[in-house]
């Protein structure tokens, strides 16, 4: 899609309005206010940049501290619709067939303020739906449109992302009308959709169930570039081979959703541009077929924008003035809008009919030799050699003038590369199946990060399976559970197997996507049964153990790993001393290989787990900033992993059983030890070979334990060690043990759509 690589930000220094100009050389006043000399008068009665994103944090000074900041994400003292507030029940409430309705009309309801081209919002709306999904990863799985997360910065101040406020703008009335009835994620991309099928696509559906954000994702990682659209070999080990660009990133410069429209770090080469786009899209769970459909299909309609000078746009939304009223990116050039509207600075359409749903896009593109060019902009685009004037797109202000059409660079390459190619003729040669491919890659578009079906809501879901949604039959609700667990308790397994693997079924889920999670028993098929971290070994036989007893039983293995798991802490609660019930909720199903996209499941292996100890290999990143990151992706709070993790120690469910952080004498046993041991003033600690630690006695010197710096964190943080010592106390060990049952339930329960 369309974009731009001209932003300006502004580096006005802001002054306090209390603040006394600086002195001549002679000692003259330039301006003083109201000539107080009292000097004390002089000052801000505020504390300058306190207020500011550009204040430096009080954390600034130690730069090395771990930030927990990424555990308090979307807390709900942001949300200004309260705790209480629940999206799905307002979305019963909704009148889905007016929405689209009214959406509709929008299409071509062309505004004074930013009118539509040719009459129709269609370019414009599709550019917005593609840009807020098209951010999506499936590395981490953050990135996305499941949340809104393009109303904030960085996404609403990307160079990308030019004139996209303008059409979010352009919804607000709708969006008034409807309330809280309808979330801005829905209805960013139900844009998108709706311009589809007002165009004469046939769609492939549509689910609801966005909810919004009210905060920046200050989560998510977008690069390390200091700069936009900074040249992308920083990306890259090595730039000629894309598949080294750095995890989890997919995007291949700061600022863009995919790839440079004029080529790579702005060269024109189709060839290696193809080779970045395949990477890219790869790494948003798409293959090559939709790769092109998606590419063609996002280019058969709108256009691009640069007939004018991109230098005199002023600065985003984010830099520019409170006048601008969160508008950005000012064009002062003639209107500023229509025909002189500056984007990406490429100008242009792709087809002859640029407002109708067609297969232009192909023969446009099949049927000239092209040639390299420059917009009006600046800009490095390509043009038709010659080309019939019936043929040329008519300009969006006067049907009477007509332009030449254009090409990008990621366009050229579905010419040039051979695979692409083969897929574009076949396209080309049968429109009918490519609008059906299109029209069902734009769904995943628009709806991978949105989770399985169970979170889709209206009457346009399709209700077909599809395997990227991770389908799960419904399991069994109706059985004995106090049965099985005494099976499983007779089964003569471990407290440590029995929690470690659920904890391992359970910790792939992430609430970036809303994937992975215990429910459906991945962990039992490819690839999970596999992954280093799952314990090949000790997983194949607790499963060995617990399938027989799953098929007695009637019900599924998953439900069977997640009881046995409770069955565990209750024995460990009870060997401290305290008769506890775990809470259990029956009714997980089975899923099949052929249920699962083995590929796609690849990127939620746990390379590091601080719950379990457990590290792949040496990261770049400390082994606690990868706890975090876990930590954040299913959704725990900062005293939940705490808890979490101390528990764990205690149970003894360590990777490979090391001994690393299991402060006590009494494995098996869920006690506040770890705590306590962090906490005494009577132990020294000092490290070992690189990543851990002895812990001595102070006195004698004797060794008593040792840790990782996942252990030691939690009483080396300021933060997690004011937790510690909570848990430490004399008078808290029945709470630690209620705590951890509810962090545990947690995160058995974190993709169990069916019980929120």
């Amino acid at each position: 899609m369309e974009n731009d690589n001209n932003s300006n930000s502004s580096n006005d220094e802001s002054k306090c309005p209390h603040q006394p100009e600086k002195k001549q050389d002679e000692g003259t006043t330039i301006a003083e206010g109201n000539n107080h000399h009292d000097s004390s008068l002089g000052k801000c009665p505020v504390m300058h940049g306190g207020n500011t994103a550009t204040k430096a944090s009080v954390m600034d000074w130690w730069p090395n501290a771990l930030n927990l900041d990424i555990l308090s994400q979307h807390d709900t003292k942001t949300n200004p619709l309260g705790e209480d507030f629940d999206y799905h029940e307002e979305l019963k409430k909704l009148d889905t067939e007016a929405l689209k309705k009214d959406m509709h009309a929008l299409m071509t309801d062309s505004q004074d303020w930013w009118p539509a081209d040719w009459g129709h919002y269609g370019g414009l709306f599709i550019r917005m739906s593609w840009h807020s999904a098209g951010s999506y990863r499936i590395s981490d799985g953050r990135g996305g449109g499941g949340s809104g997360n393009q109303r904030f910065a960085p996404l609403n101040s990307w160079p990308d992302n030019v004139s996209l406020d303008k059409a979010r703008r352009l919804l607000w009335p709708i969006k008034k009308k409807y309330g809280n009835k309808v979330s801005w994620a829905d209805l960013i991309v139900l844009a998108g959709t709706i311009a589809y099928d007002n165009m004469g696509l046939k769609t492939f559906g549509f689910g609801f169930g966005r909810e919004d954000i009210w905060h920046p994702e200050k989560d998510t990682y977008w690069g390390a570039e200091k700069e936009w659209l900074a040249p992308s070999d920083g990306r890259y080990d090595n730039v000629d081979k894309p598949s080294t660009m750095e995890n989890p990133l997919a995007a291949v410069q700061m600022g863009l959703i995919y790839v440079n429209p004029e080529g790579v770090n702005g060269k024109q080469n189709p060839l290696k541009t193809a080779a970045q786009i395949r990477e890219t899209f790869a790494r948003m769970a798409m293959n090559d077929e939709e790769t092109v459909a998606l590419t063609a299909g996002g280019h058969t309609v709108g256009k691009t924008h640069g007939n004018g000078d991109a230098s005199l746009l002023g600065p985003e939304p984010e830099a520019a003035g409170v006048e601008e009223q969160g508008l950005g990116w000012h064009n002062p050039s003639n209107s500023g809008k229509g025909r002189y509207a500056v984007t990406s600075g490429l100008e242009g359409a792709w087809t002859t009919h640029p407002t109708k749903w067609d297969n232009g896009f192909f023969e446009m593109l099949f049927n000239h030799e092209w040639e390299p060019r420059q917009s009006p902009a600046g800009a490095w685009q390509w043009e038709p050699v010659s080309i019939k004037e019936e043929d040329r797109p008519v300009d969006v202000e006067d049907p009477s003038i007509r332009h030449n059409p254009m090409m990008t660079d990621a366009d050229m390459a579905m010419k040039v590369d051979p695979i692409y190619k083969e897929i574009s003729l076949k396209f080309m040669k049968d429109p009918a199946y490519f609008s059906e491919t299109f029209a069902r890659a734009w769904f995943k578009l628009t709806h991978r990060d949105l989770g399985p079906k169970a979170n889709y809501f209206g009457s346009d879901v399709p209700k077909e399976d599809l395997i990227w949604q991770d389908p799960i039959p419904a399991g069994n609700t109706d059985y004995d559970v106090a049965a099985v667990k005494k099976k499983i308790a007779e089964s003569g397994l471990s407290i440590s197997e029995m929690v470690a693997t659920a904890w391992d079924s359970a910790r792939t889920f992430r609430g970036s996507d809303i994937r992975g999670g215990a429910n459906g028993a991945r962990i039992r098929l490819a690839p999970q049964k596999d992954w280093e971290g799952n314990e090949p070994k000790r997983l194949a036989h607790v499963l060995s153990v617990l399938e027989p007893i799953a098929s007695e039983s009637g019900i599924s293995i998953a439900d069977t790993i997640v009881l046995a798991g409770n069955l565990g802490i209750e024995q460990a609660a009870k060997a401290a001393g305290f008769d506890t019930t775990v809470p259990f909720a029956p009714g997980r199903g089975d899923a099949t290989d052929e249920m699962t996209d083995a590929e796609s499941f690849a990127p939620l292996e746990p390379l590091a787990d601080g719950y379990r100890n457990y590290s792949k290999k040496d990261y770049a990143v400390s082994p606690e900033e990868l706890m975090l990151d876990r930590t954040q992706l299913m959704g725990l709070t900062a005293p939940e992993m705490t808890v979490l993790v101390g528990g764990m120690r205690m149970l003894g469910t360590n990777y490979d059983n090391t001994k690393h952080g299991v402060f006590t004498n009494n494995v098996g046993a869920l006690t506040n030890d770890f705590f306590i041991t962090l906490t005494d003033m009577g132990n020294t600690w000092k490290p070992t070979e690189k990543g851990l630690y002895e812990i001595r006695d102070r006195k004698t010197g004797t060794l008593k334990w040792t840790a990782t710096r996942m252990d030691l964190v939690f009483g080396s943080n300021s933060i997690l060690r004011s937790y510690s010592e909570v848990y430490a106390q004399d008078d808290n060990k029945e709470k630690f043990v209620n705590d951890f049952v509810k962090a545990w339930v947690k995160v058995m329960n974190a993709d169990r759509y069916d019980l929120k």
